[in-house]
């Protein structure tokens, strides 16, 4: 990125982000205090050149926090119409993959700060989350929310138009119950996909 932003400077960029919602055994979630704005915030990253999505989140919450993790859920893929402006100038837009993650069996379990971009790191209750929490959590926690209401009443996740079956072949399609064509469990398939 770096070697990128030499070129083009501060000029606005489209990439590719994830997050990561980790939870532990104890339905705690996992946040660091970036460096940048002192916010508390869920882990985020942006994909190197050809590295899956589920990849880099895996990749980003072991290098910021030392824990060892696995995705569990694909919960969201959301494009913002924001333009993010850094404190160093650098515009970028995201399309953040927001990952529902749990701690690998027999992986690192205590989290310290790996890199400079966290000041601090560790578990949280939900009901008593550290402030101040960077709006992009709060917004992406209620997309994890939203999936816990679903599983819960268990409801199908909204159907995705027809037109998308096209770029997603390999996935299969099952009837919805509108009768229209519906996408599969975005959940099962990534389960079954990133492991």
């Amino acid at each position: 990125m770096l070697e990128l932003r030499k070129k083009i400077g501060h000029d606005l960029l489209w990439l590719n982000g994830v997050t990561g919602c980790v939870l532990n055994e104890h339905g705690q979630l996992l946040l660091g205090r970036r460096s940048d704005t002192g916010e508390w915030a869920m882990v985020y990253g942006i994909n190197e050149p050809g590295e899956q999505p589920a990849d880099t989140v895996v990749r980003e919450i072991k290098e910021e926090t030392g824990i060892d993790a696995i995705v569990t859920d694909l919960v969201a893929v959301t494009s913002s119409n924001k333009v993010l402006t850094y404190v160093n100038g650098d515009n970028t837009m995201y399309m953040d993959h927001s990952f529902l993650c749990a701690l690998k069996p027999g992986g690192n379990a205590e989290p310290f700060v790996g890199d400079e971009e966290s000041l601090s790191v560790g578990w949280f209750d939900l009901d008593d989350l550290p402030t101040p929490l960077a709006a992009s959590t709060s917004e992406r926690l209620e997309l994890f929310h939203t999936l816990h209401r679903e599983q819960k009443a268990r409801r199908r996740p909204r159907p995705v138009p027809v037109r998308w079956a096209a770029v997603l072949a390999d996935i299969k399609l099952a009837p919805s119950d509108e009768g229209a064509p519906m996408l599969c469990d975005y959940a099962s398939w990534a389960r079954s996909s990133w492991r």
